[in-house]
């Protein structure tokens, strides 16, 4: 009797798949953009989520829960909170590469020892962790947020009405302006659309302020008080919340003057050609992006998390932000990755010696244009504030959000 013949039934198991590494980023549409998160995953080798919210979601979120990101990017005018809530832990600067070539901008305060600071939430009054931790602007070997992306702002304002500026500029009075009653918008953001406010009734000589920066209660009351008067005068056409609402307003013809931002002014098609960025006489309101460890970070995880902060001084991330007009801390170390004609329009304030593209491949300069404002250096050392949270933010946000509820949002 032949023995039996058995079969080996046993399949061949598959390799056990690894589950590919994921790192969480919780921030805002600055600078969580699609095109910056796949460089970033196709250099780092492993997966990174955006979480993109509106600035007011996006701090109060990250000061609550913690434990569902990794990384925190928004601006150093958002860190008291999150940072008080004890959701974020130090970055050891030994561990970033680049850290000797991040500019003096955010490292002291100004572009050089004799440039002014400028009111308010300056980078370096929140950069270094102290020694009872705290965050202030005495230099330690621990950060709170790595500065990356930074840019100043002022407003859009229709040339029809308010002519070609002259070589001493504009001026934040325009966004108050009478001959503009009707069509004016501001941004609503207590942090930031408040300062807009302030600065135009402080140059047109309704209000001064002590220090703009850090307004006391009746100050703020006294601009309130002046903004509910025109508003009652019909001098605005309402708010805007997200750069697209604010392209729309332009598009519709439906303001002569508004709060803007820079990568704003590459959409605005037909109405580029009389609808401008402003360099104002006054200084402008500057901002300063950055990243933060969450504190729950250890491990492997927190060398993912190093890896990515040292690939956002690397130069892709920073071109990117240098195509919709945003400028890197670190400047030098993204210059290969811009083309001459770049560099010399964004940077140093060439005028365009050809078209120029934004990150999305749309042409955003024309050849013969040249950057308000000019140079780099010339635009940051004429800071006159930064996007700020006041020590009477609270106060301040109640009352703006009472004056925007009544004002309403503006639409097309």
């Amino acid at each position: 009797v032949m023995p039996a013949i058995t079969r080996n039934t046993h399949k061949l198991s598959s390799p056990p798949q690894v589950k590919r590494r994921i790192l969480r980023v919780r921030g805002t549409d600055v600078t969580l953009l699609e095109e910056v998160r796949q460089m970033a995953v196709a250099d780092l080798g492993f997966d990174i989520q955006h979480e993109s919210l509106d600035f007011l979601t996006c701090q109060h979120r990250a000061a609550m829960d913690p434990m569902n990101y990794d990384i925190y990017e928004q601006c150093f005018h958002n860190l008291d909170i999150v940072w008080y809530w004890g959701a974020l832990q130090p970055i050891e600067t030994r561990r970033i590469k680049q850290w000797d070539n991040i500019g003096d901008l955010a490292k002291t305060g100004g572009i050089s020892k004799y440039t002014w600071t400028g009111h308010g939430d300056a980078p370096v009054r929140k950069l270094y962790v102290q020694p009872d931790g705290t965050l202030g602007q005495q230099p330690m070997p621990t950060i709170s947020m790595l500065p990356t992306a930074h840019n100043v702002d002022s407003f859009g304002y229709d040339t029809r009405l308010f002519g070609e500026e002259g070589p001493e500029g504009s001026s934040w009075a325009w966004l108050l302006d009478r001959r503009a009653r009707g069509r004016i918008a501001l941004v609503d953001e207590p942090a930031i659309g408040i300062f807009d406010a302030a600065l135009a009734a402080e140059a047109n000589g309704d209000l001064s302020f002590q220090d703009i920066g850090n307004m006391t209660v009746d100050e703020i009351d006294s601009l309130m008080a002046l903004l509910d008067t025109l508003r009652q005068q019909g001098f605005f056409v309402g708010s805007w919340v997200s750069p697209e609402q604010a392209e729309a307003l332009v598009h519709a013809d439906r303001v002569s003057v508004q709060s803007m931002w820079s990568p704003s002014y590459a959409n605005l098609g037909p109405m580029k050609d009389v609808f401008r960025e402003s360099f104002p006489r006054e200084g402008y309101r500057a901002w300063h992006g950055g990243a933060s460890l969450a504190r729950h970070l250890t491990g492997s995880k927190l060398d993912m998390a190093y890896d990515y902060l040292n690939w956002w001084l690397t130069g892709p991330a920073g071109a990117v932000m240098a195509r919709q007009g945003h400028y890197m801390t670190n400047a030098e170390g993204l210059r290969e990755y811009l083309s001459p004609e770049e560099w010399g329009y964004w940077y140093d304030g060439d005028v365009a010696r050809c078209d120029l593209k934004g990150p999305d491949g749309r042409i955003v300069v024309r050849q013969g244009q040249r950057r308000p404002g000019g140079a780099y250096r010339e635009r940051v050392s004429r800071i006159a504030l930064w996007n700020t949270v006041m020590d009477e933010y609270n106060y301040a946000a109640r009352s703006w959000n009472r004056f925007i509820a009544a004002l309403g949002t503006a639409t097309p």
